[in-house]
Formats: C-alpha cells, sequence, structure tokens
C-alpha cells in the first residue's frame, strides 16, 4: 500500500541541519543592543563593555554523534570540550570557561561517568578552561552530552564568516580528510569484532587518522601563530562539516563567490593511502568528510608574504564576485561547482 504523505507535515530531512536553522530562526528579531551576533557564526557575539564574549554550544547525540562501540569514553569527553573550543577560536577569540550538560541512561554505573569526565578535565588542563557548570539528568536513549563554550576577544580582532571580500585568499590550517578516514577504519573494525568478539584490531598502522577522529585538536596555536604574524583574518569558520559546506557557509555569509583549487588542498600521505585502500577518491573525503577542526579563513592580498611558506598553513583558492559562484578548479583545469555533500545530522550520514 503507497503511502499517504500528509502535504501539511514537512520531513526534515528535507531541510537538513542548516535549513532547518535558517527555517525556525527567520522570525527571530535581536532587541538587546549588547547582542553583537546572534545566530549564523561559529558562535553568538556579546558586548560585556569594551570586550566582546563569544558563546557557543554543541549537543552529542549517542547513535547518532557516536557510537560507544567504538568510541573510549575519555575521549568522548575530551573530543567534547574540543570541538566547542574549536568553534571560539574559528571567531578569532580566546576559550575561557564551559558548561557540561549530561543526560545518561541507567545502564552506565559511576565508574563510566567518572572516565568521560576524566577527559573533560583532560582537555579543560591543556586548553586552559575552566568547567564551570551544567545539568545532570536521566535518558531513557542511552547518552546525551552538551557542552557550551565561553571566550573572549578584542572586538577589532573577532573574525566572523560574513567578512570576505572578492580577491580575499582562501587560507586552511593542517591537512584535511584524516578525520572521515579514521571513522571508516573504526567503523570497519567494529564490524570484525561483532562477528568475531575475540579479534583483536591492529589499528597502529592507521594511528595518525584514528587520532585525528577519537582525539581532534582545536587549533589554538593557528590564532597564537595569526597574531603573530600580525594578520588579522577577514573572516574564518572551522571544519567541522567538510570543507565544501564550510566554503560555501563563507560565501553565502560574505555574498561572495570562490574558487578552490583541487591540487593546493592538503593531504597527509596516510589520508591518500588510506583512499586507495578503501576505493575512495581523496579530494571528496577531503571536501565531505568533515570533523577535522581545521581553522579556514581568508585573508587579504597584502597579507600574503606574512603567511607565504608557512607549514601550518596552505593557501587553497580566493574569493570572488558572488555572481561567479564558488568552485572547484580541478587539477585538469575545468572548474566544477561546488556542492554541500557533509554530514547531515537528520539523515545520519
Amino acid at each position: 500500500m503507497l503511502e499517504n504523505k500528509d502535504p501539511n507535515r514537512t520531513d526534515l530531512r528535507e531541510l537538513g541541519e542548516f535549513g532547518l536553522i535558517d527555517h525556525l530562526t527567520q522570525g527571530l528579531t535581536q532587541s538587546q543592543p549588547s547582542t553583537i551576533k546572534g545566530v549564523g557564526d561559529d558562535a553568538a557575539v556579546v558586548d560585556i563593555g569594551g570586550k566582546y564574549l563569544g558563546i557557543t554550544t554543541d549537543m552529542l547525540v549517542e547513535g547518532v554523534h557516536f557510537d560507544l562501540g567504538y568510541t573510549p569514553l575519555k575521549h568522548l569527553g575530551y573530543k567534547a570540550v574540543v570541538v566547542n573550543l574549536s568553534d571560539v577560536y574559528a571567531m578569532n577569540m580566546q576559550p575561557t570557561q564551559v558548561t557540561v550538560s549530561l543526560a545518561v541512561s541507567n545502564r552506565f554505573p559511576l565508574e563510566a561517568l567518572e572516565e568521560l569526565y576524566s577527559g573533560i578535565a583532560l582537555a579543560s588542563r591543556i586548553y586552559g578552561v575552566d568547567v564551570v557548570g551544567g545539568d545532570t539528568t536521566s535518558s531513557n536513549k542511552g547518552m546525551i552530552l552538551s557542552i557550551t563554550a565561553l571566550g573572549f576577544g578584542k572586538p577589532e580582532k573577532v573574525a566572523y564568516r560574513s567578512g570576505a571580500k572578492p580577491n580575499d585568499l582562501l587560507v586552511v590550517s593542517g591537512d584535511l580528510g584524516g578525520a572521515y578516514l579514521g571513522l571508516q577504519v573504526l567503523k570497519r573494525e567494529h564490524e570484525v569484532v561483532k562477528v568475531n568478539p575475540a579479534h583483536q584490531p591492529d589499528l597502529g598502522a592507521y594511528h595518525y587518522l584514528v587520532e585525528r577522529q577519537l582525539k581532534p585538536e582545536a587549533r589554538k596555536d593557528v590564532i597564537a601563530l595569526l597574531e603573530g604574524l600580525e594578520v588579522t583574518p577577514t573572516s574564518m569558520i572551522d571544519i567541522s562539516d567538510g570543507l565544501s559546506s564550510e566554503i560555501l557557509h563563507l560565501c553565502k555569509s560574505s555574498g561572495t563567490g570562490c574558487r578552490l583549487y583541487e591540487d593546493k588542498i592538503p593531504l597527509d600521505p596516510m589520508v591518500i593511502s588510506t583512499c586507495e585502500e578503501f576505493s575512495l577518491d581523496a579530494t571528496l573525503v577531503a571536501l565531505s568528510g568533515g570533523e577535522d577542526y581545521e581553522l579556514l579563513f581568508t585573508i587579504d592580498q597584502k597579507d600574503f608574504p606574512k603567511v607565504k611558506g608557512n607549514p601550518n598553513l596552505t593557501v587553497i583558492g580566493h574569493m570572488t564576485d558572488q555572481g561567479e559562484g564558488a568552485n572547484l578548479v580541478s587539477r585538469s583545469g575545468s572548474s566544477i561547482p561546488l556542492t554541500a555533500q557533509g554530514w547531515n545530522a537528520f539523515q545520519g550520514e
């Protein structure tokens, strides 16, 4: 029997995460003069009297964002903090505090939560932030973890998604695609263990990739590097949903287009070899994989000599007029429109 679709019911999968946010917040207005930036950036920004306070929050749901079959609780706690700090750094701000809210079912003993909090404590020590509060409650659906991060920045230094201009250079830190491949390795080994519980996975050959997935690091060093180079990004975002999605966010917010050069995308040799092993295209993995938590930003062309040759930074393209669109220039020289193919929470992929 054919299913009758209710014309008054819209499936969330049709919107996707960002379409849903845009739809739900389109009627919201700002009435407080202290609200500098609301919805639509890596963090909200509030003026607290000469200093800008950045505020960001992220929720991780078991079975949607993580699988405890291959994610150690200590690593989960560490990662939950780090991904929120990354959003603060993506505003060119310094994180200072976090709050932790946790909902768990009765299948988790105290010792499991102690392990989770050991990761939270480790991340807070390494990044110099204080855990200042939160909430705990019960859940009938496993574990739900929500972190809110706070940070500060000078008004003239805060970087938004909306500041890019045509001809600005597009720059990325580190290399891309490793976290996605680390997840594929973990999933493959997990499937083997389900069939053969005695199997002992040997992940040594994939150490870099697995660490990129289970223990990512926020790029606070890049923020310090840019300050030392006296470079203020004209726009910035962190790479959580894949390079193509983040570039399109910058283009949409800034009202620009972009030319991204395929041969400039930084790839670790382990990413390239593992893509061959999994029969995956390395460029597609970098464009759509996500969870790398590198920083993607634009700079004025006059600042190019300051970043040229720096091993932590790669110029991968430049911004254009909006009418030119966002395009990938392939190794053969052809131009291909960029599309957002990153992870969608409502499709689970």
